[in-house]
């Protein structure tokens, strides 16, 4: 038998996660995005908005997830000196937690990115040998220690 969680008898209270992530991509790749000169379009606008959506399909894809009204999401994507990162934040005044929400925006949108570049990424076999995706993780999660109105 499978099942969710009961999470009926706790107390809705505001609770709050944030996740960063990293993809690592070559060095004309890195220009590229920074350059706005993806064919596809920018990388990081999409991949921001692509976070956006999947935070609120978390449990359309984690089974186990309870579906989660978000107060606040927020995700940013940011060039750095090996690719880009990301920072996806979520919010919710309830029973469970919203770190599932986080880390699957952050990964959707760094995927996203991934999708938009991967031609610009692939050596002459079709494979992809500078390009990785991770370290992606929880750096903060907060839960109030009272009760909402």
């Amino acid at each position: 038998m499978v099942r969710q969680r009961d999470v009926g008898a706790k107390p809705p209270v505001h609770r709050r996660a944030v996740v960063v992530g990293e993809l690592r991509l070559g060095p004309a790749t890195r220009t590229a995005v920074r350059r706005k000169a993806v064919e596809k379009g920018d990388p990081i606008a999409a991949g921001e908005l692509a976070g956006l959506l999947a935070m609120k399909r978390t449990p359309d894809l984690i089974p186990h997830c309870h579906a989660i009204g978000l107060t606040a999401s927020r995700v940013e994507i940011v060039p750095s000196a090996r690719g880009v990162t990301v920072r996806a934040e979520a919010e919710t005044v309830g029973r469970t937690g919203v770190e599932m929400e986080a880390l699957v925006g952050a990964t959707v949108a760094l995927l996203t990115v991934w999708d938009m570049v991967k031609y610009l990424e692939k050596d002459g076999r079709g494979l992809y040998p500078r390009t990785s995706l991770g370290p992606v993780r929880v750096v903060t999660k907060e839960k109030a220690l009272r009760a909402t109105p």
